[in-house]
């Protein structure tokens, strides 16, 4: 092949093959079994979830006590969150996606986390716990509407 030329590489779309499309797209009865066994599951995502939130605190207890090596255990937070965030939504916790996705957002932005940092890692932590304590599920209601503000107002603040 000269440098002149372009080759286009099409790769294997292997989802194809493993869903069922009718002419209006996804067949409703594979997509209504999904659903159940997404629905089935729904008690194990509160272990599963309770779990997370334990890491989660597991990690930022960490950087508080390890200052050495903060952003290390920063990154587990994140990835911790970033599990969450993915998710609650599924199991019908909307509000755990939303918090998580902020945690995330602003452990990403963070070049040298002080305490103000620390402080609102531990406010969303209990936030996502208060979720599941309260069994807040989809957006809240307007409990977790006033905390999602109560969040954004105080990731505002140390963002200047």
């Amino acid at each position: 092949m000269s440098d002149d030329e372009v080759e286009f590489i099409t790769p294997p779309n292997k989802l194809q093959s493993k869903v069922t499309m009718s002419a209006g797209g996804v067949d409703p009865a594979t997509l209504a079994r999904a659903e159940a066994v997404i629905a089935s599951l729904q008690g194990n995502y509160l272990q599963w979830v309770e779990d997370d939130l334990t890491n989660l605190q597991g990690a930022y207890e960490r950087a508080m006590s390890d200052p050495s090596n903060r952003r290390v255990h920063i990154s587990e937070i994140f990835r911790i969150a970033h599990d969450v965030k993915g998710q609650g939504g599924s199991f019908g916790y909307q509000l755990m996606t939303v918090i998580a996705t902020y945690l995330c957002r602003m452990v990403e932005k963070i070049e040298n986390p002080g305490p103000e940092h620390m402080a609102v890692i531990k406010l969303h932590i209990d936030a996502l716990r208060l979720v599941i304590t309260q069994r807040m599920e989809g957006t809240g209601g307007a409990a977790g509407e006033s905390l999602v503000k109560g969040l954004e107002a105080v990731i505002g603040k140390i963002s200047r």
